[in-house]
C-alpha cells in the first residue's frame, strides 16, 4: 500500500471551542474548503463518533462517504472515508483506498488555538491515483482551508457585535 500526508497548522485567536464547532460541521465546509462542492445526509446536531455523511468535490459527482472515527471537543476529530474513494453516486467507480482527515486543536499560549489538519490518503499498488488527483492533498490546499476559516470565523463574530 502507498501511503501519502500532509499536514498543516494555523494559529487562531479565536477559542478551540469555537474552532472545534465550526470545522466540524460539514456544511461550513463549502464556505471554506477549496474542493468541497456539496455535502449530504449530514444529522441535524454536532456529529458523533459512528455517524456517517457524503461529500462532493468539485465536478460534483464524485463522493466520498465520511465516518466519524473520533469527536472529543475541543481536542481532536477524526473522520475517515474507506473503500471506493471519490465514486460516483451509485456507488460504482472511485478508488480503493482509505482516507483518513484528522484534526487536532491545542494551546500553546493564553488566547491562541492552534489547530492543525492532517490528511493520510492510503491506496493499493494495484490501484493508484492519478497524479491530478494529488494536488487536492497539497499543504497549500489546507493553508488556503486555514485562510478560509479565518474569514469566516472573523464574519461571525463581527456579525456578533
Amino acid at each position: 500500500m502507498g501511503i501519502v500526508t500532509t499536514s498543516s497548522s494555523t494559529a487562531f485567536t479565536h477559542s478551540a471551542e469555537t474552532i472545534y464547532d465550526f470545522v466540524t460541521n460539514p456544511a461550513n465546509w463549502t464556505k471554506t474548503y477549496p474542493n468541497s462542492v456539496h455535502v449530504g445526509n449530514v444529522p441535524d446536531r454536532p456529529l458523533q463518533v459512528g455517524d456517517t455523511w457524503e461529500e462532493a468535490g468539485p465536478d460534483g459527482d464524485r463522493i466520498f462517504s465520511w465516518h466519524c472515527a473520533i469527536a472529543m471537543r475541543p481536542r481532536m476529530f477524526v473522520f475517515n472515508s474507506v473503500g471506493r474513494l471519490a465514486h460516483d453516486r451509485d456507488g460504482n467507480g472511485g478508488r480503493e483506498g482509505r482516507m483518513t482527515i484528522t484534526y487536532q486543536f491545542t494551546e500553546p499560549g493564553e488566547g491562541v488555538t492552534l489547530f492543525t489538519r492532517s490528511m493520510a490518503l492510503e491506496t493499493y499498488k494495484h490501484a493508484p491515483f492519478p497524479d491530478g488527483w494529488f494536488r487536492t492533498v497539497n499543504p497549500a490546499h489546507i493553508d488556503s482551508y486555514h485562510e478560509a476559516i479565518a474569514r469566516e470565523l472573523d464574519a461571525l463574530v463581527a456579525a456578533a457585535n
